[in-house]
């Protein structure tokens, strides 16, 4: 089965230790690329939100996020005496400046500075990012959930350009040994209409080397060849989005050629089918994995 890069997530969990609150945004891209963002409380735990990501998905570009919010309980605080002291003689000394404009100052607005209030609760980091990772984890079964069911419309939507490129080369194929008689029929009326004598053997020889020139059985054989491959892949599934694409390559390769050797307009006509096929095929291909 194959998967989409574009795909959302969210996965909410709530316990003894407070509430985690995941958020996972995927798009499309040509590699791996994460961006993420962890709550003050739960940095420590980017290399290994990293590599869990690095394992689930393999292609796109990925977005994070983390909410916490912590138990409603009251936590036992511990003032860090170092660094409030520290505090406190800064605010003196910026005061004797200040001389009689010196506002007060709040001792909440101390205690909220970084450093100075500390958790005395240390032990509970460890099961914090336990219960984060476990979120975590059921966040990534859902988005990629989410990436295989798109995976599958694009599957289809591959699927059905497919078999329409498979119809067009088989119209192609049907129609060229008329098309090459009623060309070399028209060449033989264009010469006998110049009334310059040509020898039977030398116009057949020329008749045969400007057909060899407008063949495209090869090319025909060769779109049918790259189709099997992309149906092989849609059913092998996993990350096949870089063989797909060059898939496409090929096939808009044969196509042109088949567009420049055409010999009348039917064959032009279906080689522009064949093109815009190709490239809504592209499309889709662009968001797989």
């Amino acid at each position: 089965m194959i998967s989409s890069m574009t795909a959302f997530a969210r996965s909410t969990r709530s316990g003894a230790l407070g509430e985690f609150t995941w958020e996972l945004r995927s798009v499309n891209h040509r590699y791996l690329e994460l961006s993420l963002r962890l709550p003050d409380a739960l940095r420590s735990l980017e290399p290994r939100v990293r590599e869990l990501a690095a394992r689930e998905v393999h292609r796109g570009k990925l977005d994070l996020g983390l909410r916490y919010v912590a138990a409603s309980e009251v936590q036992a605080l511990n003032v860090n005496e170092t660094a409030l002291a520290a505090l406190l003689a800064a605010a003196n000394q910026v005061r004797s400046h200040l001389g009689a404009h010196a506002a007060s100052l709040n001792p909440l607005d101390l205690l909220r500075w970084p450093g100075v209030v500390q958790s005395t609760d240390t032990g509970n980091q460890e099961a914090l990012e336990t219960e984060a990772l476990h979120t975590l984890t059921t966040a990534f079964g859902e988005l990629k959930a989410a990436r295989r069911r798109e995976g599958e419309r694009l599957a289809e939507l591959i699927e059905e350009r497919a078999a329409g490129v498979l119809t067009l080369a088989e119209t192609i194929g049907t129609r060229m040994p008329a098309i090459r008689d009623a060309w070399r029929d028209k060449l033989r009326e264009r010469i006998a209409a110049l009334g310059v004598p040509v020898e039977p053997a030398r116009l057949e020889q020329e008749l045969v080397l400007a057909a060899q020139k407008g063949d495209i059985a090869e090319e025909l054989d060769r779109l049918a060849i790259h189709v099997k491959e992309i149906r092989a892949s849609l059913t092998q599934g996993g990350a096949v989005g870089r063989r797909l694409d060059f898939l496409m390559q090929e096939l808009g390769r044969e196509a042109n050629t088949v567009g420049s050797k055409a010999m009348d307009m039917d064959v032009t006509q279906a080689a522009i089918g064949l093109k815009v096929l190709i490239e809504q095929m592209r499309e889709q291909v662009q968001n797989i994995e």
